[in-house]
């Protein structure tokens, strides 16, 4: 292909500039570890993550360039690439090692440890960049032009407008500040619920309400109108239509699973007992619909993977084209497989190693395609897993390995595959700014190998903490990903799943599929509380309304575009880095209690404003979004 020769970095392969620095590695791994708990924290709460790339790549131009006056563009995208990694091994690992928590307070077995998670989340995420080094040359020098990248794309634009840095940089951290004294307000002072909800007694069984929360209003704003509406759809789909339903025609009988009537079920009963498990089988539906969908492009990106093995590119020896080592790829492999099999503490067999290593593989090469073409955030990472669950569940039994150790090691197994794949796109999407900036692809590679280890041990710490504090499955931390996983596995395991209510959510995704509505957002919204898609359609509307707003320019309208992502990336962050604070709070006793009930206004004085107060609250932090899209040019002129 010529555009590879024609195609000139912003960075030229004879210019040398800072790169893998102490600076840039102290910066990244604390980025890593911010981002990679807010997105643990998010996802643990709505089921999905965002990408963490460009709020950290404009963090770093904040600091490095205003504050540490340091001039170099390759080592801003460093921070970038060790700070983008926490979000991605976040991400892979809060869909399904929760189960393993959930199971061990349900008796079933012992509470996995620290190291057993970090073993996990580090085997995973070594394994996804050594998977994504060969690919490359296949999917980011020979198909630059065609596979877009979309995340990777406008990292690099941010970085090469760094002079801008230190004004895009104050708009996260503002989003940060404001969303931070917000989730304290409300889940920690208790002034109001986070939760506002109210059920329609004159149409039983439906329910209405939001989590009046910051993260979810960012969450919106990011994934858009379109995308958020798919979601509110699935929601009002199960709310005001399914569950209606089955409290008019379930009545007074006592219908499995639950064990009382649905008449004394409400809202939240007929939610849990029933629609969650319909949303399981369309979330499922969705992800295999998404991975058959795609079989030419998986066929085709296996092709160019295996050409690339071993080979030695074009012939281009500069810094642009050195990667690692195919030898040291291959042999960090077989050392992460044999670490698998062989160390206690992961309870990964001998046959679970092969599978890893051979799925792995395979969802690492979708992953890293799948994301240059529709972006990060878009990647079915949770539908590789299902599939993943399913298949290995399967295996597993046949070969003797049952019961709860057959479920624990799926879980393993699912997890390590779930990270490689979220990690390989993260990679991916990377090393496509990099090529882009002109970094050198060894190096970051390096750094994103920096990034893994460095979210490994902080995840299990991160995970255990929110367990002790709130209990994986309550509603503090429904962890609806991990929910599923777990359904998925003991139903196959077991044979007790309500596999009609799957059925007909399989059913729906199909009718959803022909219709030619993307299925996963949709699942998605009927698998969650209505309470969860209503603020995102909310942030999705504002991002509409600015998008369609006549009279600007086009050059205009991306600024505020621009400014409204990076302040609701702060909005997340903000809300994650609380959240996990207030987990703390909530297992440090004090006074015969904990921490966190010595500022509960609510608890002490009895003073909370309610669910007004609460959408008060929300509609004024809805004005901040927009303020903050619209408020940025003088500043920046």
């Amino acid at each position: 292909m010529n555009n590879e020769k024609e195609f000139k970095p912003y960075i030229p392969a004879d210019k040398v500039l800072p790169e893998l620095t102490p600076v840039s590695i102290i910066l990244g791994i604390l980025l890593a570890v911010v981002f990679g708990g807010a997105n643990a924290y998010l996802g643990l709460r709505v089921g999905m993550t965002v990408s963490a790339s460009i709020p950290a790549a404009v963090i770093s131009m904040g600091i490095i360039r205003v504050i540490l006056r340091r001039d170099s563009i390759l080592e801003n995208n460093m921070v970038q690439t060790i700070g983008s990694a926490g979000e991605s091994l976040a991400a892979g690992a809060i869909f399904t090692l929760p189960a393993l928590f959930m199971w061990a307070e349900e008796g079933g077995t012992s509470m996995p440890s620290l190291v057993e998670i970090a073993l996990i989340a580090l085997i995973g995420g070594v394994i996804g960049v050594m998977f994504m080094i060969p690919l490359r040359s296949a999917l980011i020098v020979q198909e630059h032009g065609k596979l877009p990248y979309p995340e990777g794309k406008a990292c690099a634009e941010v970085l090469v407008a760094g002079e801008e840095g230190g004004a895009k940089a104050s708009t996260v951290f503002a989003g940060l500040g404001i969303a931070a004294a917000y989730k304290f307000i409300t889940d920690g002072l208790k002034v109001f619920p986070s939760e506002v909800t109210y059920e329609i007694k004159s149409y039983k069984g439906s329910g209405v309400g939001m989590d009046v929360l910051p993260a979810l209003l960012g969450v919106g704003y990011i994934c858009g109108a379109r995308v958020s509406s798919y979601i509110f759809a699935g929601g009002v789909i199960g709310w005001f239509v399914l569950m209606p339903l089955i409290a008019l025609f379930g009545a007074d009988l006592t219908i499995f699973p639950a064990s009382v009537p649905v008449s004394e079920l409400g809202a939240s009963g007929i939610w849990s007992n029933y629609i969650r498990y319909i949303g399981a089988g369309a979330v499922a539906a969705g992800g295999i619909i998404s991975l058959v969908k795609n079989l030419p492009l998986i066929a085709k990106t296996f092709r160019q993977a295996l050409k690339s093995y071993g080979s030695k590119g074009n012939g281009d020896n500069s810094r642009l084209n050195k990667d690692i080592p195919m030898n040291i790829v291959i042999l960090t492999i077989g050392i992460m497989a044999i670490i698998m099999w062989l160390v206690p503490a992961v309870p990964v067999s001998l046959l679970g190693a092969i599978i890893i290593v051979i799925f792995g593989f395979f969802f690492a090469t979708v992953s890293s395609r799948m994301v240059g073409i529709v972006g990060s955030s878009n990647n079915p990472v949770s539908g590789m897993a299902i599939a993943t669950l399913l298949i290995t569940t399967m295996i597993l039994k046949a070969t003797g390995t049952i019961g709860m150790t057959g479920m624990v090691a799926s879980i393993a197994i699912g997890s390590v595959i779930c990270i490689i794949a979220a990690i390989a796109g993260d990679t991916s999407q990377d090393l496509k700014t990099g090529y882009l900036v002109g970094a050198t692809p060894w190096k970051q590679q390096v750094g994103e190998i920096i990034g893994v280890a460095a979210s490994a041990i902080a995840i299990g710490g991160v995970l255990y903490l929110l367990n002790a504090a709130w209990s994986y499955g309550s509603s503090a931390i429904p962890a609806p990903q991990a929910t599923l996983m777990k359904m998925v596995v003991e139903g196959v395991m077991g044979g007790n799943l309500p596999w009609v209510l799957v059925f007909a959510g399989v059913g729906i995704a199909v009718v959803v599929e022909i219709l030619g509505i993307p299925v996963l957002p949709f699942a998605v919204g009927l698998y969650l509380p209505i309470y969860l898609s209503t603020p995102m359609i909310v942030g999705g509307l504002i991002r509409l309304y600015f998008d369609k707003k006549k009279g600007e320019s086009e050059e205009e309208k991306k600024r505020k575009v621009e400014n409204g992502v990076l302040y609701s990336s702060g909005l997340i962050a903000g809300e994650g880095l609380v959240g996990i604070l207030l987990a703390v709070c909530a297992v440090i006793p004090f006074k015969g209690e904990t921490f966190a009930d010595a500022f509960n206004l609510s608890a002490i004085f009895g003073f909370s404003l309610g669910n007004i107060g609460g959408l008060v609250f929300f509609a004024l932090l809805a004005v901040t979004l927009i303020l903050f899209i619209r408020g940025k040019k003088k500043k920046e002129n």
